[in-house]
């Protein structure tokens, strides 16, 4: 399966009252510029891509004030939101926003997880413009894997107080194959794996035991220096929740809290080790 399959993470979106307040945060911490998508607005509330730096297709969106506070979510790629619904909730997933048609490029709907986490839901219409826009999505982000900017998607973060049920849910939802890896600040991981996928797009955190564990999704982002880009994320206002750090021979990762409270992780890959 290719990287715009059914099941797979492929957008994050930012849900806000304020879209000037985000795009006055993340772009200068990660160096996105944001552009209002007129066929995706609603009601007069804005829906405005979010690009990284350099690139030529978003990656994702902010949304204005559709589910009454500030979040963030991933998004997954369906084949059928509607369907997908029905199913969705027998697992045991929450609808935040039932689905919705928009103008004629696409069907979109939010949930949460049986464990409080949004995530939302989107399939292509039948027009034939939203088709052409799914393959050069599909294009650029197979071009972006092998060299990706700063500031763009370096997949998905879930930390979970029940990871069993957490990947119960997902693998059942969408697919996805979890296999452990060891452990990261002392937390046993778990890499995900989208459906058919041979490399991991996503990491689970297992905070099971631990006192005040709470339960989060985020997406993550690639940046040059972690620790350089949490001290610019506290000077406006941010709070670094996990500080970065790494295991040996492993990217550096730290996670943030926005202004807001939305959670989004950083990833900076090791360093090259001189040659001997």
């Amino acid at each position: 399966m290719g990287f715009m399959s059914p099941g797979q993470v492929v957008w994050f979106e930012i849900g806000t009252t304020d879209p000037q307040a985000v795009a006055g945060f993340y772009g200068p911490v990660l160096g996105w510029s944001f552009e209002v998508d007129e066929d995706s607005s609603i009601d007069g509330r804005t829906y405005t891509r979010i690009l990284a730096p350099g690139a030529p297709w978003p990656m994702g969106a902010v949304q204005q004030g559709d589910t009454g506070g500030e979040s963030v979510n991933l998004s997954i790629l369906s084949s059928d939101v509607r369907a997908d619904v029905d199913r969705l909730t027998g697992l045991g997933a929450a609808v935040a926003v039932p689905a919705t048609q928009v103008a004629d490029v696409t069907v979109f709907a939010r949930l949460a997880d049986p464990r409080g986490n949004l995530f939302s839901l989107f399939s292509q219409s039948d027009s034939e413009r939203f088709e052409e826009r799914i393959a050069e999505a599909g294009e650029y982000m197979e071009q972006a894997a092998s060299a990706p900017p700063p500031g763009s998607p370096a997949g998905f973060e879930i930390g979970t107080a029940d990871a069993q049920a957490t990947a119960d849910f997902y693998t059942a939802a969408f697919g996805w194959r979890f296999e452990k890896t060891g452990t990261a600040d002392g937390t046993p991981c778990q890499a995900v794996y989208g459906p058919g996928a041979e490399h991991p797009s996503g990491l689970l955190r297992d905070y099971g035991g631990r006192t005040g564990a709470v339960d989060y999704a985020m997406p993550v982002f690639l940046v040059a220096d972690a620790a350089a880009t949490a001290r610019a994320a506290r000077e406006r206002g941010a709070e670094v929740e996990r500080p970065p750090s790494a295991e040996p021979g492993g990217p550096v990762r730290a996670r943030i809290r926005d202004p807001r409270g939305r959670r989004f992780g950083l990833l900076a890959r090791p360093a090259r080790q001189p040659a001997g």
